[in-house]
């Protein structure tokens, strides 16, 4: 009986187990994934950045802008912290024509702690916008 038993549970074992199969998906590669600090920050303050853009040179002047690269970045006591950046803008009507600006924003982080006195949701705003060339 007990041989029965073990040989019943024994089989039912095996088909449970051979029925389960997963199918393994293939794994993403990891230089395809490879993002940079400068990546992470563009894309945090890409809208600010852009409306400002547009503001001054209009939809119809500026092709488009990216990050050249980040000039600074300082603390601030209100734990935000101010990014200074200079961007490239293309400018529509020639290609190989750009114009060079220095952006600087400051950023808010989400906040909310007795410990260091922070009560403020995540904000972005525009502090300063120099146009370097013309």
């Amino acid at each position: 009986m007990v041989k029965n038993c073990l040989f019943l549970l024994g089989a039912l074992l095996f088909a449970v187990t051979s029925l389960q199969s997963v199918q393994a998906e293939p794994a993403s590669n990891i230089e395809d994934d490879y993002v940079t600090t400068e990546d992470i920050i563009e894309d945090i303050v890409f809208p600010t950045i852009d409306k400002k853009v547009i503001e001054k040179y209009g939809s119809e002047d500026a092709f488009g802008w990216q990050l050249s690269r980040i000039v600074g970045i300082d603390y601030n006591n209100n734990h935000s912290y101010d990014l200074s950046m200079q961007i490239k803008i293309d400018i529509k009507d020639n290609p190989h024509k750009f114009t060079e600006d220095l952006v600087k924003v400051r950023i808010y982080p989400s906040c909310d702690s007795e410990k260091i006195e922070c009560d403020h949701g995540f904000k972005i705003e525009m502090l300063d916008y120099k146009q370097l060339t013309q």
